[in-house]
């Protein structure tokens, strides 16, 4: 796998901490993706142009980061019918709660999977479920990765037991 299979979009340079992390757990999968700036407002011909090619140039799932009210997932998800995940990204007067609501909130026939509020790391753990679909080795790393999470917590839970037991 060298060629991207997720593209990670943003709606401007002040989104990449947040997008930054779903591509910190791509790339601890083994995942190839590609990353963008492709405001929905701001560059429109540039987002439906990259959701109408995404599927010829490989990509397999997009994830869509954005602010306030801006809608980039929604517009990526009526040019595509790749599956779309949704970031809304705390900004604003209302902390991005409207980035969630015009996120998750779509027209019938055209979804866009949404995370929580600053979810990145979700958002690239749900492209990675999607894809292990059709890729077995990314299946095992997801099962490698909920097996460690289990061990930790279970060894912090055993921690806090010793610790109220002295």
């Amino acid at each position: 796998m060298k060629k991207p299979l997720v593209g990670i979009l943003m709606g401007s340079d002040s989104d990449l901490p947040i997008m930054e992390k779903a591509a910190e757990v791509l790339k601890e999968m083994g995942i190839p993706y590609e990353m963008e700036i492709s405001s929905a407002h701001r560059l429109p011909e540039k987002t439906a142009r990259y959701a109408k090619t995404a599927r010829k140039q490989g990509i397999e799932v997009l994830i869509a980061g954005a602010g306030m009210a801006a809608h980039l997932a929604g517009v990526l998800a009526s040019h595509t019918t790749l599956p779309v995940i949704g970031v809304p990204i705390k900004s604003g007067a209302l902390n991005g709660a409207d980035a969630l609501y015009s996120t998750v909130q779509m027209p019938l026939g055209v979804p866009v999977a949404t995370v929580g509020i600053d979810g990145a790391k979700n958002a690239a753990y749900l492209a990675c479920e999607i894809l292990s679909i059709k890729y077995p080795e990314i299946a095992k790393k997801l099962e490698d990765f909920r097996s460690k999470m289990k061990k930790s917590l279970e060894e912090k839970s055993k921690a806090i037991n010793r610790r109220i037991q002295k």
